[in-house]
């Protein structure tokens, strides 16, 4: 059966086709889909786990017992998952384990656009990359027997454009593999020195294997047109090329991108005048060619940085075929903006009242980073704040500790921020930290989490108190307070500043735009009121704007919050009776 397809969707049919049994993934865009999509299938079982260790610790226990698993993350959360990916490639597996990674060249919702081939690279284990979502599927299933075979988990690397956009796809119905039996096998799953130098040479030598099977398997495939000039590209990138050039050159594309072949790329270069290498990001094809030998053109003349596109390879190349305009030079500009009646606003315009140096995570709620608020100092990686705070004080003692918060998400928190705030407690930083509980996973598209009580289809759960978790921790003064009620967040932030103790404030509102949450009428403007003096704009609500001189309220944003009036010194903002 043939159907139009997003590419995280065709992956998910891919594992569910495989007989994949166990998935642990963490959300993170552009891989969220995959896991979404796959918990639609009763046959296999899907969780959201704190964080993309814990999700690749599952996928590897669930592989031990002989099932097929997957995890699934974005780049920067297998940065997260590294330590227990380096291992399990000396340990290997029983059933297959397939580890997606979804990158975000161009950073359209990322704090680096990092090349997740060096991980392959550096952990030994083998990388496919399809190119659109046909392959998507057809690779996540192909994956499975590619681990089993070899002995090894396998990544699957998607990036935005292939994860976000649709394609014709092929179904086929699912196929289980009898479940393999676990055996006590000391010597390969015990990672102590003694076995874990006995199993290094294993690695190398499946990577010399896997080096000759690149040589001639499935996922490489050579596209003869033109011999003038060869391209090597793999990804987005070999869609680019087939739509600049065409048959004007011939194309060695390649899906396993780690380890790469050896003499399928020597014979392809030998037929062509002229060898380009086209890829996103780092040079790992071109510079493995020159390792070859070859001479090749590549980020010469193409970018180290940023998605690359039809336009950009073409006049890069120096090809005039394409006349269409850029995408940034039909749309206006339309800057990120935290929602209308975002429960963060109130706590981030009451930090910037009262001057607070702010660290910041990542989250939705990272966009008080902006004007007018500007309200976030730093941002560096899930947890981050926490820690940071803690080496803030640490470092500026009396000078810092009354004016320096860390503000974090609920499910950031679970990730990663445990672990900071346990070092405040056993190290004794006078800090004040805030978590922003909006009831999601918010940044991502309204995940659940360990605090919401849900699971990932939406069943009871088991649900982490946060006040008891850190009064747990070793916190006396730990407050709930509502982000809606100025006076109330003035309050906390005033006294839990100029406490001599370290603290908590969890600032607690659900996401506006969760289905349950019930709005009010919006709000209206009274004009004979309105002198015009712009206060309700210091909060930068999309909601309100200003109009003839007067306060304007979009009545389809507007969810009647009610904390732009608690700035109206003329009550010039009234509340619908509705």
């Amino acid at each position: 059966m043939k159907e139009l397809m997003l590419g995280n969707k065709a992956l998910a049919r891919g594992l569910y086709e495989a007989g994949c049994s166990v998935i642990s993934s963490y959300p993170g865009t552009p891989s969220t889909e995959i896991t979404e999509e796959a918990a639609k299938y009763d046959e296999i079982y899907c969780e959201w786990a704190p964080n993309e260790k814990v999700a690749m610790e599952v996928a590897f226990g669930a592989s031990l017992a002989g099932k097929r698993s997957f995890c699934g993350m974005k780049h920067v959360g297998l940065n997260v998952a590294a330590d227990p990916l380096y291992t399990c490639s000396y340990t290997g597996v029983n059933a297959g384990m397939v580890i997606c990674v979804a990158d975000d060249a161009g950073m359209h919702s990322s704090q680096n656009e990092q090349d997740s081939r060096h991980h392959a690279i550096a952990a030994k284990v083998p990388m496919l990359e399809p190119s659109d979502s046909s392959e998507a599927l057809e690779f996540a299933k192909c994956a499975y027997e590619l681990s089993e075979q070899f002995d090894t988990p396998v990544i699957l690397k998607m990036c935005t454009r292939v994860a976000h956009s649709q394609s014709v796809v092929e179904t086929a119905e699912r196929v289980v593999p009898a479940q393999k039996p676990y055996e006590k096998n000391i010597a390969k799953y015990v990672m102590m020195p003694g076995n874990a130098k006995r199993r290094h040479p294993i690695v190398e030598k499946r990577t010399q294997d896997l080096i000759a099977y690149a040589e001639n398997c499935f996922f490489n495939r050579v596209e003869m047109g033109d011999t003038k000039l060869g391209i090597i590209t793999s990804s987005t990138s070999y869609q680019y090329a087939k739509e600049v050039f065409g048959d004007q050159a011939s194309i060695l594309k390649l899906g396993m991108i780690n380890p790469l072949p050896e003499k399928l790329i020597l014979d392809f270069a030998a037929k062509v005048e002229k060898l380009v290498i086209i890829e996103e990001l780092d040079p790992i094809i071109e510079n493995h060619c020159k390792q070859l030998g070859l001479t090749v053109t590549g980020k010469d003349v193409l970018p180290m940085e940023d998605e690359f596109s039809q336009n950009l390879i073409a006049e890069k190349l120096g090809v005039e075929v394409h006349t269409g305009r850029k995408l940034d030079d039909m749309l206006p500009p339309r800057p990120p903006v935290m929602c209308a009646g975002c429960p963060h606003r109130g706590l981030f315009y009451t930090l910037s009242r009262n001057k607070c140096t702010v660290l910041g995570d990542i989250g939705c709620y990272t966009l008080g980073a902006v004007a007018p608020l500007s309200a976030m100092e730093m941002t560096l990686c899930m947890g981050a704040s926490i820690s940071s705070l803690h080496g803030f004080n640490k470092a500026g003692g009396k000078e810092t500790e009354g004016k320096t918060v860390a503000v974090i998400g609920d499910s950031t928190f679970m990730h990663s921020g445990m672990t900071g705030l346990a070092n405040i407690a056993y190290n004794q930083s006078n800090s004040t930290v805030i978590i922003v509980d909006n009831s999601i996973t918010g940044m991502t598209g309204h995940q659940q989490n360990p605090t919401t009580g849900y699971n990932i289809k939406g069943d009871p759960a088991g649900k982490i108190n946060l006040e008891a978790l850190c009064r747990a921790m070793g916190f006396n003064r730990v407050r709930v307070v509502d982000p809606y009620n100025l006076a109330e967040c003035d309050t906390a932030v005033k006294e839990e500043l100029a406490a001599d103790e370290p603290s908590v404030i969890i600032s607690r509102r659900p996401c506006a735009l969760l289905k349950y949450v019930k709005v009010k009428p919006a709000l209206k403007v009274d004009t004979d009121s309105c002198t015009g003096c712009k206060s309700c704009m210091r909060l930068g609500c999309p909601a309100i704007s200003i109009k003839n001189k007067k306060a304007c309220v979009d009545t389809t944003l507007c969810v009647g919050c009610g904390v732009c009036q608690q700035l109206c010194k003329f009550d010039a903002l009234k509340a619908q009776e509705g």
